[in-house]
């Protein structure tokens, strides 16, 4: 269900120096299953779809492209209408990535480039395993924080679900779930992509298998007040973070207002009030490929 332009978050594409060690990242510690590999480009999944992640072979790491699905042919045009009026710089005309239909991408604010798109094709689930459900949404730091989401608000209709502080976070949706987009004022960083799992015992099978691998959780499992949903962080191959997450709030009543806390009150850890010292200075930046 969605009532705007965008119906669900497509994918992150993610330029790696290992690509790899990404792969073994992402296929034995999160569990999604490779679907398709051309030009240096491998895409990964863990619903019934092509791609959910991808990862760019690259001298360089940083974020290639955050996909967006359009509702529908008519939504897409929208889009690419008021980006035009706009005058944001296009990359492509056509989809950056294999495995959909129609889109293009372009360069958003602070360099980010977004892929918007219809119609992504469908791809076995096989014999499912210990990976996630779905990707679910993303993180990322840019410097206007404010000027981001009236951004996402302005070309894509995405909705404030909570408020933290004066401009200092906006988590944002496009469909009933919590957020797709979180906006933390930083320093114009992606932080993390986060998939949806069954249970909280599956964060502890992550942890199991990121011990016997010899990496660690770098925070959770927590309880988070911005989103109810209980996660669990750890730092992949590339530099950004990968986020496991279950019972995320959903939100059905499109007219709900934004929750409002200040930026010290505890928003973050229902459980605790503690924090990582480090936890938000990990990440990676975006890549311009302009062509």
């Amino acid at each position: 269900m969605s009532w705007g332009l965008i119906s669900e978050m497509g994918h992150v594409a993610i330029q790696t120096t290992d690509l790899a060690g990404s792969l073994f990242d992402a296929t034995q510690l999160l569990g999604l299953r490779e679907t398709d590999r051309a030009d240096g480009q491998v895409y990964l999944s863990a619903n019934a779809v092509h791609h959910e992640l991808v990862y760019v072979e690259s001298s360089r790491n940083g974020i290639h492209s955050l996909g967006l699905i359009a509702r529908d042919g008519d939504a897409l045009k929208e889009i690419r209408r008021r980006v035009d009026a706009e005058n944001f710089a296009i990359v492509s005309e056509r989809p950056l990535s294999l495995g959909v239909e129609d889109g293009f991408a372009f360069v958003g604010p602070e360099g980010w480039i977004f892929e918007v798109y219809t119609n992504m094709l469908k791809a076995d689930r096989g014999l499912l395993s210990f990976g996630p459900d779905r990707y679910g949404h993303i993180n990322f730091h840019p410097q206007d924080v404010r000027g981001m989401m009236e951004f996402l608000r302005r070309i894509f209709d995405f909705r404030l679900s909570d408020v933290i502080g004066d401009d200092f976070a906006y988590f944002m949706r496009c469909n009933p779930d919590h957020h797709g987009i979180a906006l933390i004022k930083g320093k114009n960083t992606f932080h993390h992509h986060a998939w949806q799992t069954q249970s909280i015992a599956d964060l502890a099978k992550l942890g199991d298998r990121l011990g016997a691998a010899g990496r660690e959780l770098i925070w959770g499992p927590v309880r988070h007040g911005a989103g109810h949903n209980i996660a669990a962080y750890y730092v992949e191959n590339s530099g950004a973070v990968v986020e496991l997450y279950t019972d995320l709030e959903q939100i059905y009543d499109d007219n709900r207002p934004p929750i409002v806390w200040g930026e010290d009150e505890n928003w973050w850890n229902m459980w605790a009030n503690r924090r990582t010292d480090d936890f938000r200075t990990f990440g990676i930046p975006p890549v311009d490929h302009r062509f």
